[in-house]
């Protein structure tokens, strides 16, 4: 498997990236052992989750998250992947019910400083962390990001490159965090080698993507 060539011996954790998938397209993936499955949008998610009931499946929220779908999330799922600013740490600690284990969280930088692009700053890393390890129902595991396209794989490398150094620095201060996810199914690989320790990968897994049921 390219994910194991690349990990040459590490563990890495693939989340199979299913937004507008059908139902019928997860349940054949998970036949072949995939569990983790990452969605962009709430509400499909939701659907998606009552059809698969019948599933021990792990669900993480890899998009923008709004503050009126924190509740929903932090009921719902198992990971958030996209936390991005402060006000979102009160409305998912105080909606996670108590009988769930702490939601794990990543912090999602923009890595690339694209204004179209969700994500904070890189300095506000360590303010979000501090905030975050505050509280009882959210677990901080480390950053996501989604670094701009770029045709040349070095300049890919060299932005997975910085984000591991986020993470290492932020692990210098938060020596809890295990996790670094970054790569998609166009450089997952590339992503893997600099350091990530789980990537997000739909079309390499999918095919090309239809329209949700």
């Amino acid at each position: 498997m390219r994910i194991a060539q690349a990990a040459a011996g590490r563990q890495v954790t693939l989340v199979a990236a299913s937004k507008a998938q059908p139902v019928a397209a997860i349940r054949d993936l998970t036949e072949a052992g995939q569990r983790c499955f990452g969605e962009n949008y709430v509400q499909e998610a939701l659907a998606k989750q009552r059809d698969l009931d019948d599933l021990s499946l792990e669900w993480h929220m890899i998009g923008p998250l709004q503050s009126n779908k924190c509740e929903a999330v932090a009921r719902r799922f198992d990971w958030l992947q996209s936390l991005d600013r402060e006000k979102l740490i009160p409305l998912l600690e105080r909606s996670r019910p108590p009988h769930l284990p702490p939601l794990n969280v990543l912090i999602e930088v923009n890595v690339s400083h694209e204004a179209s692009k969700s994500g904070c700053a890189p300095e506000q890393i360590a303010p979000l962390a501090a905030k975050i390890a505050q509280t009882s129902c959210l677990r901080l595991r480390g950053l996501m990001a989604i670094p701009a396209p770029s045709p040349d794989p070095a300049a890919r490398r060299a932005t997975f490159a910085r984000l591991r150094a986020m993470f290492e620095s932020l692990r210098a201060q938060q020596p809890d965090i295990d996790t670094l996810s970054m790569g998609m199914s166009e450089d997952f690989e590339l992503a893997i080698e600099e350091g990530a320790t789980m990537v997000r990968v739909g079309t390499a897994l999918f095919g090309p993507r239809k329209r949700a049921r």
